[in-house]
């Protein structure tokens, strides 16, 4: 038990690297903060898209969907930070990280909203009909608010899993929590960076993760 504390929680070693592991969990947390949103945003405009199209766009827009869920975001990033600057179009890193899972991520949420807004009932669209409302203004007040309640507990895994994705970043050198406790590890000698960086993503997704739970239990038990 000894040799194992020794290896795997080293109190020294931590206190040396700390620092690094604080700068690595802010930039992963910034990755996620600038992702989500973005993520969010355009896969609830490729639903709304969707919804709004005729027969051929909205088969386009299937087939786009279905090539954004099948490319991982790992070769999604390889072609973005690699492969563009062949083209005259070179992108930083975070840049490169944050256009790579929002494009992976896009697919997910559109088919997620898509999902929703479908799920609607058509007497809901019927009666904003009777009240006047334009089918802009009939998703935006009443279409929508009913479509996010529904797909919630998909909507936050699937955050869920993005915000884990942001250690892709490591490939293109930037320092976020697994690759600042992989130099710490080097500089160390010593497992025990990973080990905190394990920790570290398990103390701030695991209440997340719970709550992604409930939320599910709590839409099975509706829709029985």
């Amino acid at each position: 038990m000894e040799l194992f504390l020794q290896n795997f929680a080293n109190i020294d070693s931590l206190v040396k690297i700390w620092p690094l592991l604080v700068q690595g969990l802010s930039l992963t947390l910034l990755l996620s903060l600038v992702s989500l949103p973005l993520g969010l945003l355009a896969g609830l405009t490729v639903a709304v898209t969707y919804s709004f199209g005729n027969t051929f766009s909205r088969r386009l827009i299937i087939v786009m969907i279905d090539l954004l869920r099948s490319f991982p975001a790992l070769v999604l990033l390889i072609l973005i930070y690699y492969s563009l600057p062949f083209f005259g179009i070179s992108l930083p890193g975070f840049a490169a990280v944050v256009l790579a899972l929002v494009i992976n991520n896009t697919g997910y949420y559109g088919e997620i909203f898509r999902a929703g807004i479908e799920s609607v009932p058509r007497s809901q669209h019927e009666a904003a009909a009777a009240l006047g409302f334009g089918r802009g203004r009939a998703m935006v007040y009443l279409i929508l608010p009913q479509a996010v309640r529904r797909v919630v507990a998909p909507l936050a895994s699937n955050s869920l899993e993005l915000v884990k994705m942001t250690s892709l970043a490591s490939l293109v050198a930037l320092p976020e929590l697994l690759r600042s406790a992989r130099v710490a590890q080097e500089q160390t000698y010593n497992p025990t960076p990973l080990t905190a960086a394990a920790v570290i993503f398990f103390v701030m997704l695991w209440p997340f993760s719970r709550w992604v739970s409930q939320m599910e239990k709590k839409a099975l038990k509706e829709r029985a």
